[in-house]
């Protein structure tokens, strides 16, 4: 198990716990012990609904393209990092996420990934993919679509703004709003909820709802890597990224 990833079993919840705070950028390393974390959960009968989560000020700032291998190699890192998220897809167990900071970027992919989204007020969801001049990735595609519409993913999308809370609940992106202070109580109390319930009826019933949806999702990866390629060569691309790790506003030419 990664050192960067923590798994703890109570009360048929596992809690899953990201630990590179405070943004917990993600690369195909993290994304593969939650993965392996949670097929591994899929198999035991202690678990019965995984709590992720992570330390920190963020939920989780998606890949870090000023350091580590997305600094290198935007194209291969996220190459090898769609082929382990897929799979994330394929997990049997449900999933509640607790959101707390920002979801930014590939993490609003990662959060939207799961079944189910707790926030606080003060929770931001972004996808600011338009401001760092590349195409959206982690299956947003479709799964930001699916949680909150056509339009509304299209209005996200299209100028990356900043989402907080309280519209994500009222949007269908986030599930419910923990009061401050209170947000890993809150998604636990939800994630007990599920796990009193039935176990088989309850993964029934989820397979049936998300049927075709890792296929759909493996699809996406595939059209969103090739535009990634294409755009992250442009210079609106090297001029996005380079503003936001020097926190400015970014001017695009269309090149």
């Amino acid at each position: 198990m990664s050192t960067d990833l923590s798994v703890t079993v109570e009360d048929h919840v596992a809690l899953l716990e990201m630990r590179r705070p405070p943004a917990n950028h993600f690369d195909e390393t993290l994304i593969g012990a939650i993965v392996d974390a949670a097929r591994a959960l899929d198999d035991d009968p202690a678990c019965r609904v995984i709590l992720l989560a992570s330390q920190g000020r963020h939920f989780c700032a998606g890949a870090d393209f000023g350091n580590g291998e997305f600094a290198q190699d935007h194209v291969d890192a996220a190459a090898r990092l769609y082929r382990k998220a897929v799979e994330l897809f394929d997990v049997r167990t449900p999933i509640v996420a607790a959101v707390q900071g920002t979801a930014v970027g590939g993490g609003l992919g990662l959060a939207c990934a799961a079944d189910f989204r707790v926030a606080e007020e003060s929770t931001r969801f972004v996808a600011n993919f338009v401001r760092l001049g590349f195409h959206q990735g982690f299956g947003l595609s479709v799964t930001l679509p699916e949680l909150v519409g056509r339009q509304a993913a299209a209005g996200m999308l299209l100028t990356g703004r900043r989402v907080g809370g309280a519209e994500a609940v009222q949007m269908g992106l986030a599930d419910r709003l923990a009061a401050p202070g209170t947000l890993r109580v809150t998604a636990r109390d939800l994630a007990r909820e599920i796990a009193a319930a039935a176990p088989l009826a309850v993964r029934s019933i989820r397979s049936t709802l998300r049927a075709g949806l890792a296929d759909r999702v493996r699809a996406a990866l595939d059209h969103e890597l090739a535009e990634q390629k294409i755009l992250w060569a442009t210079k609106d691309s090297a001029e996005g990224i380079a503003a936001s790790l020097e926190r400015r506003t970014p001017v695009f030419t269309g090149e």
